[in-house]
C-alpha cells in the first residue's frame, strides 16, 4: 500500500476539513494509486487496492484525522486473540462454517503475531465505543481469511467483517474485553517482572547499607539518625507493595464484559459463547479470564480499568519518591548531601566540564509524571458514561497501556542503571555526631524542654550535643555514651533511654 498517499489524504484533510470524504477521493484518483471499489452498510468507497482493511476502516481515517496515536501493539495482539478465540467457539457452537473459520483462525493468529501491525491505522481519537478499531481488526481479518481461501480482497466473500468475524460480538463488549487483556497481559508479563527486579535492587542496596548510620531528615531538616539500608528497606517495601497493586489489578481486568453484545443484554449471541470464549483466552494468555456476573456494570463503565489506572499511578508516585531521595542523597558531589554516588551514565552539562547529573532517577520523576497524567485522563474517561456504555474508551486503552509501559520500562532501567551502582560515601556517617535531632534520647532523663534549650545551644556555639550535655547536665561522660549512641537509635527497644 502507498502509505505517502493515505498520509497525504490525512494532511488535506487536516488542513481543511470543510472537505468531503467523496471530493477528497475523487481530488486525489488522478494520482498513480491502484483502488479498488468496496461496498459496505453506507454504500460503495474507494479503497487502496493492497489494503487489507476495507471501506469501513477508510472512512474512520478520514473522519478523524487528528493526531499520529494508534493502538499499541498490545492491543492489536489482544484483539486478535479476541477474534481467534470467538471463531473457535462459534465453530463449536455450530455458527461458523469449519472452513470459514479455519482461515480467520488462521488469519487471526498471523495478526496477533504483528504481521498486519501497519493495518491499524485509525487515530486514537475516534468513535467513543471504539466501532472503527473493531471494524478495522473485523476487515482486516477477514480479508486476510479471504486471501487465504483464494478470493479477491474487499470482497466480503466468503468471508464478512462483521457476518462471520464478528459472530456473536458487538464493538461495546470486544473493545472493552480487549482493553482488560491487554492491560493484564502487560502488567503480568512486563511491568510485574519489572518491578521484581528493582526490589530485588534495593533489597541488595539495603543489605549493603545497612552499617552505615547517618542523620536522618524530616521536612528536610535534620532528624535522628537512621540507617542508609532501613531508608533503602524503605523504597523496597513502597515497591513490593506496588506489585501486590499491580497483582490487584489483573484480578481486576479479568473480569470482562464479553457476552453483553449491544447494551448488555447478550441479543445475538450463543449463551455458552462468552463463557467458552474466555476459557479459550484464559488458556492463550495464562491469566484468569472471566466474564463479568453483571454485564450492564461491565458495559455501561470502566471502572476496572479506573481502578488499574489508579494502581500505576500509585507505582508512579512511589517510583517519584525513590527517585528523588536517590537525587538528594547523591547531590553535590562537595555543595550538596553527597552520601551516596550515582553511576556516571553520560555527561551532565554542554558548558560546565566533569559534571555529571541524576539523569536516570530524572527520567523517572518524568515518567511519573506522564502516567499521573495518564490517570487523570482514565479517571474523565471513566465517568463519560451515559447510560448502556462508556463513550471514551480508545483514549482510556492508550493511556492505561502507555502507563503500563512506562513503568515497566522505567522501573527496569532505574534498577540496572542507577541502583545497583550506587556506593555509599563518609559523608553521612561524618554528619551523625554534629546533628542536633540526637538531643532527642536525652528526653526521659532530662526533659524535653531543657533538652530543647541544649539544642538551641550547640547551634548556637557550633558544638555537639555531647559537649554541650556534658558540661550543662548531670549525667557522666559514660552515661552520655550511652544514651546519646546513634547505632542505638536506629533500633527499636534498645535506645539508650534505658541506663538499667
Amino acid at each position: 500500500m502507498n502509505c505517502h498517499f493515505l498520509n497525504d489524504l490525512v494532511e488535506i484533510k487536516k488542513k481543511s476539513p470543510e472537505i468531503s470524504n467523496s471530493k477528497l477521493w475523487s481530488s486525489k484518483l488522478s494520482e498513480n494509486q491502484a483502488f479498488r471499489k468496496e461496498r459496505d452498510s453506507m454504500g460503495e468507497f474507494q479503497v487502496p487496492s493492497e489494503a487489507y482493511y476495507g471501506a469501513n476502516t477508510m472512512r474512520a481515517v478520514l473522519n478523524f484525522p487528528i493526531s499520529d496515536l494508534r493502538f499499541s501493539r498490545s492491543f492489536i495482539e489482544a484483539i486478535s486473540m479476541v477474534k481467534l478465540a470467538a471463531a473457535e467457539t462459534n465453530i463449536e457452537l455450530g455458527l461458523l462454517d469449519s472452513q470459514l473459520g479455519d482461515a480467520i483462525i488462521k488469519s487471526a493468529t498471523e495478526v496477533s503475531e504483528g504481521k498486519f501491525d501497519d493495518q491499524f491505522v485509525v487515530d486514537i481519537f475516534q468513535t467513543g465505543s471504539g466501532t472503527s478499531t473493531n471494524m478495522n481488526a473485523n476487515e482486516v481479518i477477514s480479508n486476510r481469511a479471504i486471501e487465504i481461501l483464494g478470493g479477491e480482497l474487499g470482497s466480503r466473500d466468503p468471508v464478512h467483517p462483521n457476518d462471520h468475524v464478528n459472530t456473536g460480538q458487538s464493538s461495546n463488549d470486544v473493545i472493552p474485553t480487549s482493553i482488560h487483556l491487554a492491560a493484564a497481559k502487560a502488567i503480568t508479563n512486563d511491568l510485574i517482572p519489572s518491578l521484581k527486579k528493582l526490589s530485588a535492587s534495593l533489597n541488595v542496596k539495603s543489605q549493603e547499607f545497612m552499617p552505615i548510620i547517618k542523620t536522618g531528615r524530616t521536612h528536610l531538616q535534620d532528624a535522628t539518625p537512621v540507617r542508609l539500608g532501613q531508608e533503602f528497606c524503605g523504597h523496597a517495601g513502597q515497591i513490593n507493595r506496588g506489585i501486590r497493586r499491580a497483582e490487584h489489578a489483573v484480578q481486576e481486568l479479568g473480569e470482562v464484559a464479553l457476552g453483553g453484545t449491544a447494551v448488555g443484554t447478550g441479543v445475538n449471541t450463543h449463551p455458552e459463547f462468552a463463557k467458552r470464549v474466555c476459557e479459550k483466552l484464559t488458556r492463550a494468555a495464562g491469566l484468569e479470564i472471566r466474564e463479568t456476573s453483571n454485564h450492564f456494570q461491565a458495559q455501561s463503565t470502566l471502572d476496572n480499568i479506573v481502578e488499574a489506572s489508579g494502581a500505576m499511578k500509585t507505582i508512579a508516585v512511589s517510583l517519584m519518591k525513590i527517585a528523588n531521595d536517590v537525587r538528594w542523597m547523591g547531590s553535590g558531589p562537595r555543595g550538596g548531601f553527597g552520601e551516596i554516588e550515582l553511576p556516571e551514565v553520560q555527561p551532565g552539562s554542554s558548558i560546565m566540564p566533569g559534571k555529571v547529573n541524576p539523569v536516570i532517577p530524572e527520567s523517572v520523576c518524568q515518567v511519573s509524571a506522564q502516567v499521573i497524567g495518564n490517570d487523570t485522563t482514565v479517571a474523565i474517561a471513566g465517568q463519560s458514561g451515559n447510560f448502556e456504555i462508556n463513550v471514551m474508551m480508545p483514549v482510556a486503552a492508550y493511556n492505561l497501556l502507555q502507563s503500563i509501559d512506562l513503568l515497566a520500562t522505567a522501573s527496569s532501567n532505574l534498577a540496572s542503571q542507577c541502583i545497583d551502582g550506587l556506593n555509599s560515601t563518609s559523608k553521612g556517617p561524618e554528619m551523625v555526631e554534629k546533628g542536633l535531632a540526637i538531643v532527642t534520647t536525652l528526653v526521659p532523663h532530662i526533659g524535653y524542654d531543657k533538652s530543647a534549650e541544649l539544642a538551641h545551644k550547640a547551634q548556637q556555639t557550633g558544638q555537639t550535643i555531647f559537649e554541650v550535655a556534658l558540661a550543662e547536665t548531670d549525667l557522666s561522660k559514660q552515661e552520655l555514651e550511652k544514651i546519646l549512641d546513634p547505632e542505638s537509635m536506629t533500633e527499636p527497644g534498645i535506645s539508650g533511654a534505658s541506663l538499667g
